[in-house]
């Protein structure tokens, strides 16, 4: 009997025990961060507890939900919608929310979030009803911006705020995008034919502006060198044509300086002998009818060729030919240079001819330009060859 009781004591305060610590949870509640608890008394709204530790009375308050204040995101399926075309398109979207207002939130509306869901589903619905294909699928920021502003609109009165609304994707159905693709393959394969046209024609404009320059270029170097060749070709022949005067009058006056005789001219005639059996194709020798009487004027000194005198009499006489020097704006060494070749080649053949009268020709040459002696017979002209006595 005695044992009985403090049995029956303990088991009274184990219980006592479990009902303090049901007591203490009952009363003390913990709040998250960034959430609310809504409490209610007897089934009413009671008050909001905020984050952190709270005291409520037990077993007559209750918390009833424990709201998320934190920005949430819900993604819906893709939804069906008809274009204005009539065209069946899949739109996926994306909710960006937050709840502003947990009571609101919990006894304004029963599942936000469904209701959410279709209340998007409904506007989007109504938006894309009014645009076709092409327009909907290229308006994303449009249709966004009418969707969000329609939510927003709606949602307030639940306490909640719509941040941003995003259309994860646009499907059209398989026919059209297979049409897509095509009309965008052959408008890449248009825009493609489009610019090698373009580079064709632009190359063939530049090959022909290349052309057309070089063409300028070679006719103006053309024009150029022919003038040049052409002022170069004048010049040669007018110095050649000097050149020529000056060596016909220093030979001539070289010959009328000497005085020639019938000796100089036999020897003449016998110098060329060679020349004209000169090749191995001369068959033929055409001898002047001259040279019998040159030869006989060189063995004899009886007989004698018409129209050359035995012998000149008479001091030398300086035919004036006139200025020996080139009208040319500028003097040429090597014109003088040549001349004066032509002098000395004019006098050694002159000594080799007649080493007698080498020494009279020296005279006469050295006397080109003194005044002739006044014993000079004026009546006989030395261009003429006088007759033979």
């Amino acid at each position: 009997m005695e044992s009985s009781v403090p049995l029956a004591i303990l088991i009274v305060l184990l219980l006592l025990l479990i009902f303090v610590i049901v007591l203490l949870a009952k009363t003390v509640r913990i709040i998250p961060q960034a959430r609310a608890g809504v409490v209610e008394r007897f089934g009413k709204y009671l008050k909001t507890l905020p984050a952190g530790l709270n005291i409520v009375v037990p077993f007559v308050d209750r918390v009833r939900y424990i709201i998320d204040l934190r920005e949430q995101v819900v993604s819906f399926p893709p939804q069906p919608v008809i274009t204005e075309d009539n065209l069946v398109v899949s739109i996926d979207t994306v909710i960006y929310f937050q709840v502003t207002d947990p009571i609101a939130a919990t006894y304004e509306i029963a599942n936000y979030i469904q209701a959410i869901e279709q209340l998007t589903m409904t506007t989007l619905r109504n938006i894309v009803g009014g645009m076709d294909l092409e327009e909907t699928l290229t308006s994303r920021d449009q249709i966004n911006s009418g969707l969000r502003g329609v939510l927003d609109e709606a949602t307030g009165k639940w306490g909640i705020r719509v941040n941003r609304v995003e259309l994860k994707g646009i499907d059209p159905p398989p026919s059209i995008k297979d049409s897509m693709e095509k009309q965008m393959r052959a408008d890449r394969e248009k825009r493609a034919v489009i610019l090698t046209a373009e580079g064709s024609r632009q190359a063939a404009i530049l090959t022909a502006e290349g052309a057309k320059q070089s063409s300028i270029l070679n006719a103006e170097g053309d024009r150029e060198s022919q003038i040049l060749r052409a002022q170069a070709d004048r010049e040669s022949q007018i110095l050649r044509a000097q050149g020529e005067g000056q060596a016909i009058q220093t030979v001539f006056q070289a010959i009328h300086d000497g005085q020639p005789d019938q000796s100089l001219l036999a020897y003449q005639y016998l110098q060329m002998m060679p020349k004209i059996a000169e090749g191995d194709a001369n068959k033929v020798w055409i001898v002047p009818s001259e040279i019998g009487k040159a030869l006989e004027g060189l063995g004899s000194t009886m007989n004698s060729l018409q129209g050359i005198p035995q012998e000149v009499a008479g001091p030398l006489k300086r035919v004036d030919m006139g200025p020996s020097e080139p009208a040319a704006p500028k003097s040429d060494a090597t014109l003088t240079e040549t001349n004066a070749a032509v002098e000395a080649a004019i006098k050694e053949a002159e000594n080799a001819a007649n080493p007698g009268r080498s020494s009279r020709a020296s005279q006469a040459v050295e006397a080109m330009g003194s005044t002739p002696p006044d014993d000079t017979d004026p009546s006989v002209d030395p261009g003429e060859v006088p007759p033979a006595t």
